[in-house]
């Protein structure tokens, strides 16, 4: 089976955050679980989110819905352990992108994990997906653009 390859561009991330692995987040393996990483991954989102000032709904109904998500595990982390959370974002189009995220041990910096989320802005009124609003691409001018 074909292993997935994950690159990011390094000057395409915008933000860091820190969170730290609960017990609660471990499995059987007795390391972090998948599920509690793509909870992770969803937190870091909307603290990148949050820091842009995009809220994930809108006054008017418009919001980012995410619409697939790709991981790669390239180290296992424990509970306790605190990961750094670099967001970022690329491959924007006229109704959304992908948001990536790349996942370092805050001690000593090992790699953990690379994901990318891809999303598009949905108009929960009118239940379908809409254009980008242009204030969200303002806010990120080197972000590249996919023509479509």
């Amino acid at each position: 089976m074909a292993r997935l390859h994950l690159e990011f561009p390094e000057d395409q991330f915008y933000f860091t955050t820190q969170l730290t692995v609960r017990i609660t987040d471990i499995n059987s393996g007795k390391h972090l679980a998948n599920d509690s990483m793509v909870s992770m991954i969803s937190e870091a989102r909307a603290r990148f989110l949050y820091q842009f000032g995009i809220e994930e709904v809108s006054v008017n109904d418009v919001g980012i819905i995410v619409t697939d998500m790709a991981t790669t595990y390239l180290k296992e982390a424990f509970a306790r352990e605190a990961l750094i959370f670099e967001v970022g974002l690329m491959d924007l189009n006229k109704y959304g992108g992908d948001i990536i995220f790349r996942i370092t041990k805050a001690d000593g910096g090992d790699l953990v994990a690379l994901a990318k989320s891809g999303f598009v802005f949905y108009n929960f009124l009118a239940a379908k997906v809409t254009p980008m609003p242009e204030d969200f691409r303002l806010r990120f001018p080197g972000v590249n653009q996919i023509e479509e």
